[in-house]
């Protein structure tokens, strides 16, 4: 483990922070820290940070109750800069928004960022706006057994071209599973974070009985 005294803070005792989500790894914000609020952050497991223009400390959420639970912390090559790991309470920016970035400046016509997350909140979209000719929208219309009935089709699916050892169309095939199952949880009011927290704590209970195995032998 890295020690405090081994960060490289400047010459007015600050190291920027930049603050990412837990599990789906969003930028949320950029803060500073000192060598207290760091402190303060790592004992009470919430971001606690050095406010420039104030001139103190603040804890995120102290006022606002959007607190950020820290899952961990690690400094970058130069030991200058903090990526701090959070689980957050609610919005990042102090404008309401989930995450302070959202001013866009430069977009590629020909690369995306494509994230589940943003897939999950087209497919949310298509239900609270159905759009004519929209093939998600139609799914929504004829209701849960329809979705489900096109869950265990794509399932058969993925199993042959597993079986026939064909990589591309088993790409393809568990792709449209996938994107049918996000249809299911959508309907039945099941978000990526419930998935992520499920796997999670598998994760933990895995990582425990892996110690226990490891004391008892």
């Amino acid at each position: 483990m890295t020690e405090i005294d081994q960060l490289k803070f400047d010459e007015k005792g600050l190291i920027p922070a930049v603050i990412v989500e837990a599990g789906t790894h969003r930028l949320l914000m950029v803060a500073y820290m000192n060598r207290e609020s760091l402190k303060i952050s790592m004992e009470t497991g919430k971001t606690c940070f050095w406010s420039r223009s104030r001139q103190e400390l603040w804890t995120k959420g102290e006022t606002s109750g959007n607190y950020q639970h820290i899952v961990s912390i690690t400094a970058d090559c130069d030991l200058d800069t903090l990526k701090v790991v959070v689980e957050k309470d609610g919005p990042a920016c102090h404008t309401g928004a989930e995450t302070c970035f959202f001013n866009p400046v430069y977009q590629s016509e020909e690369k995306s960022d494509f994230t589940l997350d943003a897939l999950m909140e087209l497919i949310r979209g298509r239900k609270t706006n159905p759009q004519e000719g929209s093939y998600t929208t139609y799914l929504f219309q004829k209701g849960l057994d329809k979705i489900l009935k096109k869950i265990g089709e794509e399932s058969t699916e993925v199993i042959i071209a597993a079986k026939d050892n064909d990589p591309k169309e088993t790409i393809y095939e568990i792709s449209d599973l996938v994107y049918h199952v996000m249809v299911m949880m959508i309907q039945q009011g099941i978000s990526l974070e419930d998935i992520r927290r499920e796997l999670a704590s598998r994760h933990v209970i895995d990582h425990k009985v892996k110690q226990e195995k490891s004391r008892a032998e």
